[in-house]
């Protein structure tokens, strides 16, 4: 997906509810923070979106938007309908989202992730896929080591789950410096 595919859901979500404001979680809110990322970040068709105001319209964003609707089949890409619940974010992350808005929103905005909260969101939810993003992101030193190790204190989690996401994330670390990318550990 590119940034203009995204600020095309945008629009759509905003003609589909009649709201103003939405929040996109997930992978592709890196398109926010960075809007031309390496390719290795764009290879999903899809992108989680919400209307802030109105979380509960995410079902109409997901009927008409969604995953093989007819919107779906015209433009290759798609939104996900989903909620304030999907992610699981450092506290504060509000206060750092990346303003979306343009022509081609129609003046609707989009608030995507930061980097690094995007980061701890997926390193929490911790599939396969998660995992493969996380490594993408240090690898192309879109966060530092020392930057998501000090946001694991700042998510929702309680004391055993912020122990195992630390050596989680020691681990990629560990993976990417003999795989030869010098990240700085800490």
């Amino acid at each position: 997906m590119t940034r203009e595919e995204l600020e095309h859901i945008i629009r759509a979500s905003a003609d589909v509810t009649d709201q103003y404001e939405f929040m996109i979680v997930g992978s592709q809110s890196i398109l926010g923070p960075v809007p031309n990322p390496e390719e290795v970040f764009t290879m999903s068709a899809e992108a989680d979106i919400y209307p802030l105001q109105a979380p509960e319209l995410a079902d109409k964003i997901e009927g008409t938007l969604g995953e093989g609707s007819q919107f779906h089949v015209t433009y290759g890409y798609y939104a996900q309908g989903v909620g304030p619940e999907t992610a699981v974010l450092p506290q504060g992350w509000i206060n750092r989202v990346h303003r979306v808005q343009s022509e081609s929103t129609n003046g609707r905005v989009g608030y995507c992730l930061d980097v690094a909260d995007l980061f701890m969101s997926k390193a929490a939810a911790g599939r396969d896929k998660d995992r493969v993003f996380c490594m993408a992101l240090l690898e192309h030193r879109y966060v530092t080591v020392a930057q998501v190790l000090d946001s694991v204190a700042a998510m929702p989690l309680d004391a055993e789950e912020q122990r195992r996401l630390r050596g989680t994330i020691r681990r990629w670390v560990k993976a990417l410096n003999e795989a030869g990318h010098g990240l700085a550990e800490t």
